[in-house]
């Protein structure tokens, strides 16, 4: 006799319209939730997905999909899962907010049998790592300013060696991203051309929101090689 699979609510989230159209983020959780849910004796019912920023302690007013989750998985009395505990939110408040939905929420990557105390803890550190960041950035950029750094024609080149090295970088990210994909297709016998095909028919868009193409396919393999 077949285990009898413990039901889940699935909420997947990006935070802008390029990455949603891209299918990349989607994918990756999805992909990770459906790991989840087969080791750990789970079975995803329904899936809520969001596109929008998870900043601010009225972010659960914006973001539909995540109540609608909240009130599918209190029908069902089951948990919500998602993938990374920054596809609810990095911000404590809102966490605390969303524990007192009383509706048990399982962070996949911490594993199923993370204390929901731990969750305020690592939405605390989340939430400093990002404001440390902001004061770096901040601090950095006054201080090229009061250099003359920042505004001076003289270092337009420099600039410009900054914007190609990010564009190569964003690149090298967004190969990476998709590359678990394609390698999978690639383990099925797939030749680039079919790769290409099933990308597009998956609606996973390029780094340039267009459609694939067989020399796409090999550059992203070659890029990540």
């Amino acid at each position: 006799m077949s285990a009898v699979l413990r039901p889940l609510v699935s909420y997947v989230r990006v935070s802008t319209d390029r990455q949603g159209k891209s299918g990349l983020g989607i994918e990756a959780q999805r992909a990770a939730l459906a790991a989840f849910a087969q080791a750990n004796g789970y079975e995803i019912m329904e899936e809520f997905a969001e596109i929008g920023s998870g900043k601010g302690e009225d972010a659960l007013e914006r973001r539909p999909q995540l109540a609608r989750a909240l009130a599918r998985a209190c029908k069902l009395k089951c948990a919500v899962v998602v993938a990374k505990l920054d596809r609810l939110s990095r911000d404590v408040a809102f966490i605390a907010g969303l524990m007192a939905q009383r509706v048990p929420f399982i962070v996949a990557e911490l594993g199923a049998d993370a204390d929901p105390f731990m969750l305020h803890v690592y939405a605390a550190l989340a939430e400093k790592e990002r404001a440390m960041i902001a004061a770096r950035t901040k601090a950095a950029l006054a201080s090229k300013v009061g250099k003359g750094i920042l505004g001076n024609r003289t270092n337009l080149a420099e600039a410009s060696t900054k914007g190609v090295a990010a564009i190569k970088a964003g690149a090298d990210e967004f190969a990476a991203n998709v590359l678990p994909m394609i390698r999978d297709l690639q383990g099925k016998g797939m030749s680039h051309r079919a790769i290409a095909d099933e990308l597009n028919v998956r609606r996973v868009r390029t780094a340039r929101d267009g459609s694939w193409s067989a020399t796409q396919v090999q550059r992203v393999m070659t890029r990540t090689a």
